[in-house]
């Protein structure tokens, strides 16, 4: 055996050798009239992605300078090349010996029934491509049953338990739902009056339509569903006659109320589990264990976006801005203690508004030029990240100098006096904003303006339009009601589809969280696990706007 280490040892040696000999990246020479735009698109990466190969170049380098690029003809060596040629080489009891320590180094997934490659590169953060580079038989057979798939090297993984949809047989639940439709009050209105500029009665209608899409499936996936509908009217209007006249205790779980009021009542009445199936900043002072929070805790967002920080940061410059509210006050320094545990970071600058807004001068005699400069948006004020958006769209430039007049009005010179001095920055100064879940404040943004600047936020949602089961749902939904899905009408189908299928397992709904996270249409389902505390969604995404205004998934 100690023979066969040695050979196995001796040919991964040769193995590196000769890929080593074939390099990666390669120099080249910049010609006349070329920018790294120009020369990234060209080689079909990103521009982003060139400056970091090259950051003692400016975006547009002079002719004859040297870059580095990367060799589009390079192939990584992939482990199943190397298998190959040790099964081509060695011996069988040295190749199982190599092979059984490479399967210790990924993650791996067997496939089961419903997988998908859309579900697998949602669940992993992979692309079908990389799939198939380490997992070559995917091009020939695509995915099989049972077939054990290699997803990417461990060290990459952030131990992620996924959740496995089972179904046990003759499967039945009962379900509820409690929402403020308000019929009656609305009975004697026009619809189109209703609709019009009632964003709650909009909210209602949405998620039960979409819920309504999510029930129809699970019932063709063969699980017996009833599900039971309550109008809860005006906050505390029918809630306690609908609570004394119903019979809760072989509901396996209630969706609703809206209201977050009226949460913790349905909880300690009915007996039940309540799944609140939206977002209130009241979420956070409930206590009951039967409560289910779908929507993260804003704290939970403003910790995944410091942890993506401090795990990507590379010298950035730190900027963060708050506003002259207590709870800003409050993040932006917990914010700024965080990021100074990093053993880089020595400094990060807050910014607070004066008079109600941020100065401009302020925000701009902060960015430097030598370096990437990150600015967090620890504020939700509109007018504030508004202002800030449009600081960093809009940096001072170098003036054509004038001549001087001898006639110069004495009163414009002291009109110029008072102008704030800003710093000139270079055109390819490098600025990338970061906010904490992308809310109303920004709706009145240019996306334009997000993705010049990289924009990076957490998100509750991620949206791909090419998958197939999205594209279902959508295709459902608008031959159903005529128009297509909503944020809140795709939040619908998500979350009751998510609770039928947990339940369909034949465990108890809050049992089934300890079996993985499970990704939907559009959300993520991470919930905690402490059976006797509120139990709170920690699914959040991390999104950032390309340039092209597409948006990726980053975590």
């Amino acid at each position: 055996m100690r023979e066969f280490k040695i050979i196995i040892i001796l040919f991964f040696v040769v193995i590196a050798t000769s890929c080593a000999q074939q390099k990666k990246y390669i120099s080249y020479t910049v010609k006349k009239g070329e920018t790294l735009k120009i020369i990234a698109k060209r080689i079909g990466i990103k521009t982003k992605e060139l400056m970091r190969l090259n950051p003692d170049t400016g975006r547009k380098p002079a002719p004859e300078t040297l870059i580095i690029i990367p060799n589009n003809g390079y192939k990584s060596p992939t482990v199943n090349n190397i298998l190959d040629k040790l099964n081509d080489s060695i011996t069988t009891e040295a190749s199982m010996a190599v092979k059984d320590t490479l399967v210790n180094t990924f993650v791996l997934h067997k496939v089961s029934k419903g997988d998908t490659f859309y579900n697998l590169t949602r669940a992993y953060n992979v692309s079908e491509e990389e799939l198939k580079i380490l997992n070559p038989l995917l091009d020939v057979s695509g995915l099989q049953l049972e077939m054990l798939l290699k997803i990417k090297p461990i060290e990459e993984e952030n131990n992620i338990l996924i959740y496995k949809d089972t179904i046990q047989d003759n499967s039945s639940l009962k379900l509820a739902m409690m929402l403020p439709f308000r019929a009656i009050e609305y009975d004697t209105i026009d619809a189109k009056d209703i609709f019009k500029n009632n964003r709650l009665v909009n909210i209602t209608t949405d998620i039960y339509l979409g819920a309504s899409i999510a029930v129809d499936s699970l019932i063709k996936l063969g699980i017996d569903i009833e599900l039971s509908v309550f109008d809860t009217g005006r906050k505390d209007t029918k809630l306690d006659s609908i609570l004394t006249a119903t019979d809760f205790s072989n509901t396996d779980a209630i969706i609703g109320p809206l209201y977050s009021e009226e949460v913790p009542k349905v909880a300690v009445r009915s007996g039940t589990s309540v799944v609140f199936p939206v977002y209130s900043k009241k979420q956070s002072s409930f206590k009951s264990s039967k409560i289910i929070k779908t929507f993260a805790d804003r704290e939970v967002h403003q910790e995944g976006l410091i942890n993506y920080i401090y795990n990507n940061y590379g010298n950035e410059n730190i900027l963060i801005i708050g506003d002259s509210s207590t709870t800003s006050i409050r993040n932006s320094n917990l914010i700024k203690s965080k990021l100074l545990l990093h053993d880089s970071i020595n400094e990060a600058q807050i910014i607070y508004p004066n008079l109600g807004y941020i100065r401009k001068d302020y925000v701009i005699n902060a960015l430097k030029a030598e370096v990437g400069n990150w600015v967090i948006l620890a504020t939700d004020n509109r007018v504030i990240s508004s202002d800030v958006v449009n600081s960093l769209i809009s940096l001072p430039v170098e003036e054509p100098e004038e001549e001087e007049e001898e006639d110069e009005d004495e009163d414009e010179d002291e009109d110029e006096d008072d102008e704030p001095e800003m710093q000139i920055l270079p055109e390819d100064t490098v600025i990338k904003v970061f906010g904490i879940f992308k809310s109303s404040q920004f709706d009145r943004i240019d996306n334009n303006k997000l993705a010049k600047l990289g924009f990076t936020f957490t998100s509750d949602t991620f949206y791909e339009e090419s998958s197939p089961e999205i594209q279902l749902f959508n295709q459902q939904y608008f031959n159903q009601n005529h128009v297509y899905p909503s944020y809140y009408a795709t939040k619908g189908f998500d979350i009751v589809f998510d609770v039928g299928m947990r339940l369909a397992s034949g465990n108890k709904l809050k049992q089934t969280f300890k079996n993985g996270t499970s990704y939907r249409l559009e959300s993520k389902f991470d919930y905690t696990k402490d059976l006797f505390k509120t139990t709170s969604n920690k699914g959040i995404y991390i999104l950032e706007y390309n340039s092209d205004m597409t948006i990726s998934r980053l975590k």
